[in-house]
């Protein structure tokens, strides 16, 4: 069905040198779309890459400003770079709130900001995709930080489709579950530990996911088969936050 096909289409996808933004990238590559990768590696075999660190004031602008230099028809962004620096609650110190705040929050702010811009003068139109996470709706030990710019992420997508229909951009969302990425692979590289058991037991599929998992939902959410749709999130996670208890051994 060419609804789903990306033929035609330019993508920036941050976050996108490893874990879930280089399964996306990967995934919209393969529907057609021309992407541009982006990372903190100063170098990789990439082409089409883009090397920067979000946390910087001006990082933002300038990287859609490289992007479009790469791909003038700049069309489609993903928002996938983000991290987790929590300590636990009162521990938490005010550096690492503001790097969560500048990573995850701020920075995916002003990225659509430019991208947008960069559409209107062209005339409009184009897709955004936000990763979020059911971080955004289900709170977690010691993940205050975290939980709370996921938790913006959602509605910053939500306020971004009202501000950008007028313009024919739509913004949607993912929310990952527990994907297993670089971020998280100290204590799921086994699936012999029990917090790795206790997840799976109440995951619906009875598996973690993988970063390929995200790949599809976002690259539907980029598609002429998405054309109706704005300000939307879908969950990938397997269905760890639809049962109460899960699975008891």
């Amino acid at each position: 069905m060419k609804a789903f096909s990306l033929e035609g289409r330019s993508a920036l996808v941050t976050g996108s040198s490893q874990g879930i933004g280089a399964a996306i990238a990967q995934g919209l590559e393969a529907c057609g779309a021309a992407v541009v990768r982006h990372g903190l590696q100063s170098e990789t075999a990439w082409e089409s890459y883009v090397p920067c660190d979000l946390c910087a004031p001006s990082a933002p602008a300038q990287l859609i400003q490289r992007a479009c230099e790469l791909q003038p028809a700049l069309d489609t962004l993903v928002c996938n770079a983000g991290s987790f620096f929590d300590t636990p609650f009162l521990t938490m110190t005010e550096a690492q709130w503001d790097k969560t705040v500048q990573l995850n929050l701020r920075a995916a702010f002003f990225l659509v900001q430019a991208f947008a811009k960069h559409r209107v003068a062209q005339g409009g139109g184009g897709s955004v995709v936000m990763v979020a996470s059911t971080n955004g709706f289900q709170a977690e030990m010691d993940s205050v930080a975290y939980d709370t710019s996921k938790g913006g992420v959602l509605m910053m997508m939500k306020s971004l489709a009202v501000s950008l229909a007028p313009h024919g951009i739509r913004v949607n969302a993912i929310a990952p579950g527990l994907i297993r990425t670089p971020l998280n692979t100290a204590w799921t590289a086994t699936g012999a530990s029990p917090a790795v058991r206790q997840y799976e037991n109440k995951i619906l599929l009875g598996k973690l996911g993988q970063p390929e998992d995200c790949a599809g939902a976002v690259a539907f959410l980029c598609s002429p088969a998405a054309s109706y749709i704005t300000g939307e999130v879908i969950v990938v996670d397997g269905g760890l936050t639809t049962v109460q208890i899960g699975r008891m051994d």
